[in-house]
């Protein structure tokens, strides 16, 4: 009899956890979201399977994701192992024409097949992209002004760093509308045909941004946005974002992800949540559940 009533205790907590999640798969059916994948998320098996799941489930229930990921731990091991230098500005990679082609090797031609393939075999349909393929995303070269306190401000160039000008979202409708899951390696093409690298995290902005999406998720390894005492901030408007700006609290590779949040944002994305990647099933727990365990930037209507 105790037994029963531990198993029967354990289904009726499923049962409240999917009776939450009714309104939220409601809400995002038919919709949009974006998501960038990267980080552990891709490293450590547990979590890649448990990616593949979540983004399988939210294709069942009628979401629309698309995804962009990045390669950036990939590319340096490839890189180390053809013995080719890799130098670094402002967290930006130096990119010659020679490492260009091996950061295209490795995005589209590995991270992104393997990816492709474990969503395939896990029951849904997806296709890889790059940002040449339909001229999906315009890109030119990125002029990066660095500065320190020590020297004067002054133009590096990156070589093949690129920066999103525009995406053409006829392709991924396309694609969404037939059930296929769109992966988008985060490469650029300019008007001359010349392939750029792109920031992972600036190409699913652009991206969620074109496709007006309910939702952006940044995976990351860290909870999310903290505060100046490194307590998880759950919400905020754009105003606060601002201010977090302004009070330096936000710093290193966070800057880059909640700027693109902010264009998301302004551009008519609802939400945009930056997630803890290293948390199983953290997609569904962000979407579907009335907590969610990140932090949540509103946009201007809801903020």
């Amino acid at each position: 009899m105790e037994h029963r009533e531990i198993r029967m205790k354990h289904h009726r907590v499923q049962a409240r956890m999917l009776i939450e999640c009714l309104p939220y798969i409601r809400r995002f059916r038919g919709e949009y979201v974006v998501i960038k994948y990267g980080g552990h998320a891709m490293v450590e098996e547990r979590l890649r399977k448990s990616f593949v799941l979540s983004v399988t489930m939210l294709r069942y229930v009628g979401v629309r994701p698309v995804i962009v990921h990045g390669g950036g731990p990939q590319i340096g091991e490839m890189l180390a192992a053809l013995r080719m230098e890799s130098a670094f500005r402002e967290g930006q990679r130096i990119t010659d024409d020679a490492t260009m082609d091996v950061v295209e090797m490795v995005l589209v031609g590995k991270v992104n097949t393997e990816i492709v393939n474990r969503l395939n075999m896990a029951g849904v349909r997806a296709v890889g992209l790059s940002g040449k393929d339909g001229r999906l995303i315009r890109a030119r070269k990125l002029k990066l002004l660095a500065s320190s306190p020590s020297q004067p401000a002054e133009w590096v160039d990156l070589g093949r760093v690129g920066e999103v000008m525009s995406v053409d979202t006829s392709l991924l409708d396309l694609m969404s509308s037939g059930d296929i899951i769109p992966v988008i390696a985060p490469t650029g093409v300019d008007e001359e045909g010349g392939t750029y690298n792109i920031n992972a995290d600036n190409v699913a902005g652009a991206v969620a941004a074109a496709l007006k999406a309910k939702r952006l998720l940044l995976l990351t390894d860290v909870p999310g946005i903290l505060s100046r005492d490194k307590e998880l901030i759950r919400s905020l408007t754009i105003q606060e974002t601002q201010e977090l700006f302004a009070a330096g609290v936000l710093s290193g590779g966070m800057i880059p992800k909640v700027r693109c949040c902010l264009e998301a944002l302004r551009a008519g994305v609802e939400k945009a949540m930056i997630i803890d990647g290293r948390v199983e099933n953290c997609i569904l727990l962000e979407l579907f559940t009335d907590s969610g365990i990140g932090t949540e930037i509103l946009g201007p209507m809801l903020g």
